[in-house]
């Protein structure tokens, strides 16, 4: 996947462009950079007014297409947002009127999308949009869909990727993510699932849907579970711009903002967890003056604001805070371990998940030495959720390996090695066998 950016500006001071000659390239360029910016608000303003998402977005590539075809002569208009809002409703109310199998309710969504139009209300207040998009939000990461169709519906209506793309980051077929697609869609159609933020004591279950889909696409980024990189960039910025927006419609949810948090912290060692060349360069060996500052700081700032929010720390701000803890170290001694395992301890009472049990085992070795790491990971070795998870011997043979059991540190590495789909990951685990 390319590196994507969004400008925040596009056209100049006049209709079109305003400083010296244009080609059709950088028409092509201000339309992409357009499309990157306006595209979640445009299908979530269009959702909101025709009710189904699969044809909001047909509406607004619709008007993508008219721009392809109309800016290269005509130059990019002042507000493009505005531009493609109007003609994708002009192709809804065409659409309407067309369709005969709803003629009445359609008929009077057809006239009220006229009547906006000719009144001049091109564009939706502030508070409309951010509505809009909070409802897309809940819509594209609704529990009737699959997991992994909530992540390419997600990817392509928020984050703006194509299909091409989104294939691309998680190594699947093109066909396969068009299809996940589509079937989102057509269960969000036929199921008619409502285009509305939940409310009350449903709110919390959706919302952790929403932040388990956001967080998918950011572990994929970081940690890439196959093909040739170690990790992928482009679909770490994608979750922490999807989980910006979200911190910016629910700035009073305390795990959106624990998100956000631990998301920046982790982001914010990218550069330093690779080498020279593309290799994994584990957490303790990295160079940590390499590590982002900024996005530390906007890290640890937005965790303040989700322990400010809630006296109880949920299983997003609990990771944002032992995240933290290695953010706040200048050297790898200086790590706070004993706070890791309370914060582990306290994360494994709340998720009861063999994962963090693995991770609190890693804490509990730093702070007290091996030994008791490897008591409580052989608590869990046979642990029927862990059976295919490389980490797991993975972990088990860096303790063995501490405690001088070389032989059977060895054979971890090696199983470990071969369970991985990650080729990156794999080099560095067939490494650390034959170093033992």
């Amino acid at each position: 996947m390319t590196h994507r950016t969004c400008p925040g500006r596009v056209a100049g001071g006049g209709p079109g462009w305003s400083h010296g000659p244009v080609t059709a390239s950088d028409t092509h360029r201000a339309i992409e950079a357009v499309w990157r910016i306006e595209a979640a608000r445009l299908i979530a303003g269009l959702a909101g007014l025709v009710r189904d998402v699969g044809l909001a977005e047909e509406l607004a590539q619709d008007a993508l297409v008219a721009a392809l075809e109309q800016w290269p002569e005509s130059g990019v208009p002042r507000n493009p947002g505005a531009w493609l809002m109007t003609v994708s409703k002009r192709r809804a109310i065409d659409l309407i009127r067309r369709n005969e199998r709803l003629q009445r309710n359609l008929a009077e969504l057809g006239h009220r999308l006229e009547h906006r139009l000719e009144s001049g209300e091109e564009q939706p207040e502030p508070d409309e949009i951010e509505d809009d998009l909070l409802r897309l939000v809940f819509t594209a990461c609704h529990p009737a869909l699959k997991t992994d169709s909530r992540v390419a519906l997600t990817l392509r209506v928020l984050g703006g990727l194509t299909t091409d793309e989104i294939a691309r980051a998680f190594l699947v077929p093109e066909p396969t993510v068009a299809q996940r697609i589509v079937r989102a869609k057509r269960t969000l159609a036929d199921e008619r699932i409502p285009f509305e933020v939940p409310q009350g004591a449903e709110l919390a279950g959706r919302l952790s849907a929403v932040l388990e889909v956001i967080y998918l696409i950011f572990n994929e980024g970081y940690s890439a579970t196959a093909g040739d990189d170690w990790m992928r960039p482009a679909l770490c910025e994608d979750a922490l711009r999807l989980g910006r927006v979200l911190a910016g419609l629910m700035p009073k949810e305390p795990e959106v903002h624990g998100l956000v948090a631990l998301m920046e912290i982790q982001a914010s060692r990218s550069a330093a967890r690779v080498g020279p060349s593309g290799e994994p360069v584990l957490l303790l060996e990295q160079n940590r003056a390499r590590w982002d500052r900024l996005l530390i700081r906007r890290g640890l700032a937005a965790l303040d604001r989700a322990e400010e929010l809630s006296g109880t720390r949920g299983p997003y701000t609990l990771q944002a805070a032992i995240a933290a803890c290695h953010a706040r170290a200048v050297n790898p001694e200086d790590t706070d371990w004993v706070r890791i395992a309370g914060l582990y301890e306290e994360l494994a009472r709340m998720s009861r998940s063999p994962v963090v049990e693995l991770n609190r085992a890693v804490a509990l070795s730093m702070a007290y030495g091996p030994a008791a790491g490897l008591h409580l990971v052989d608590q869990i070795v046979d642990e029927p959720s862990l059976k295919g998870y490389h980490l797991l011997p993975s972990v088990r043979g860096d303790l063995l390996f501490k405690l001088g059991r070389r032989e059977e540190a060895r054979a971890e590495f090696e199983r470990a090695a071969a369970m991985t789909r990650n080729a990156r990951e794999r080099v560095l685990l067939e490494q650390r066998a034959a170093a033992c």
